[in-house]
């Protein structure tokens, strides 16, 4: 399934070690990519996964107070400031 504006929801088990790493306030190395397909790299400390206007969105903010919010769909992955793998994008549900 995908929104009119394009975002395809994320796999439940997926979503729900999100959530779990918002609940526990994880320092992580986050990697996605931009509205316009860019991949980027983001260290900051997951805090809420949100729905607003058909999509869900991850919550973070990095060690100077700013919030981001990347999109569910264009998260790749997750990884330990030691480097291990938290989370990665396994499968979009179609």
């Amino acid at each position: 399934m995908t929104t009119d504006d394009g975002y395809r929801p994320i796999d439940c088990d997926q979503h729900s070690i999100l959530e779990l790493l918002a609940m526990r306030r994880t320092t992580v190395g986050a990697r996605a990519r931009d509205a316009a397909g860019v991949v980027f790299g983001l260290d900051a400390v997951v805090f809420d996964v949100v729905t607003r206007d058909s999509a869900e969105y991850l919550m973070l903010r990095d060690t100077v107070g700013k919030v981001y919010q990347i999109r569910l769909d264009r998260l790749l992955s997750l990884h330990a400031p030691s480097g291990g793998l938290l989370w990665r994008q396994e499968t979009v549900v179609s």
